[in-house]
């Protein structure tokens, strides 16, 4: 009789024990992707800085989250908005080595207020989480 008291008793913890596991496993992937964001930027700025010579930062901006807004991911999006005498095709072309310029997820743009703009988006290491929803 004892035996099947404490096995009910674990049938009735083992499901608060797995809900508490996936939430773990949801907040242990969240501050992946944050610090994969994080680091996606400061690699992003960097090479903008090595490649670059007369560059000057305006501003630096990252999100980690669903950025498109379609479908259930997460993505890692870093955006740093900068001046150079440089033209367009040329940053591309001395940032090529680093990213694959492809319009949509990484591209370059001339702002209106004569600044550049370089756009880099990717998926999250953990793309399936709460996050992305």
């Amino acid at each position: 009789m004892k035996w099947l008291k404490r096995f009910g008793i674990a049938l009735l913890v083992l499901p608060i024990i797995l809900i508490i596991i996936f939430i773990l496993y949801e907040i242990f992937g969240m501050c992946i992707n944050r610090i994969a964001t994080r680091e996606q930027t400061n690699t992003l700025q960097m090479n903008l800085e090595n490649e670059i010579s007369d560059i000057e930062i305006i501003s630096v901006y990252s999100e980690t989250g669903n950025t498109s807004g379609t479908g259930n991911h997460v993505d890692c999006l870093s955006v740093i908005i900068f001046s150079t005498k440089m033209q367009e095709a040329q940053i591309e072309n001395c940032m090529s080595k680093y990213y694959v310029f492809d319009g949509w997820d990484c591209y370059v743009n001339k702002t209106d207020d004569g600044y550049y703009k370089i756009y880099i988006s990717t998926s999250a290491p953990f793309a399936g989480n709460i996050e992305g929803h």
